[in-house]
């Protein structure tokens, strides 16, 4: 019953943010989707059994400021070797260690990267994930645990 309050709350706050409708037709709406979407959840045995939980954490509106701000320093320099050409890339596939506890730590620190121009995680096994990146340079700095770091200050 805990997941699924947590879960109808979510679901309306996502709603609002993104709407920002307060008309009365539109929240009667909203409420109907939400409850469609949680008797859906409940069918499929989505609620309550699930063991992960997302950790709501004041420290993830930073985090997500911290990778905005990644995200635009990468497509820059992803944007400066496409002028450059071909020749001044270099593709490279590593493993980058993974320092979360959780498989959401993991997950989240798995698509941060991907979500960074240049880098894409690959595959996602145990403790390591293996990365593609179009500049060598995009490994080292992965390597320097910057990124992993602040997943993992957001996890706990």
């Amino acid at each position: 019953m805990k997941h699924t309050i947590k879960l109808s709350l979510a679901l309306a706050f996502f709603w609002w943010f993104n709407s920002g409708h307060t008309s009365v037709l539109m929240l009667s709406l909203a409420a109907i989707s939400i409850l469609f979407v949680l008797f859906i959840a409940h069918r499929m045995d989505a609620i309550d059994q699930d063991p992960v939980s997302i950790p709501l954490s004041f420290k993830i509106p930073g985090y997500f400021l911290w990778l905005t701000k990644e995200v635009i320093l990468a497509n820059l320099t992803v944007a400066k070797h496409i002028i450059l050409g071909a020749k001044s890339i270099s593709p490279t596939m590593t493993l980058i260690d993974a320092t979360q506890k959780t498989d959401f730590g993991k997950v989240a620190y798995a698509n941060s990267i991907t979500l960074t121009p240049g880098t894409i995680s690959v595959a996602l096994e145990d403790d390591q994930i293996l990365v593609h990146a179009l500049l060598s340079e995009s490994i080292d700095d992965l390597k320097t645990g910057e990124m992993d770091r602040r997943v993992t200050q957001v996890e706990s």
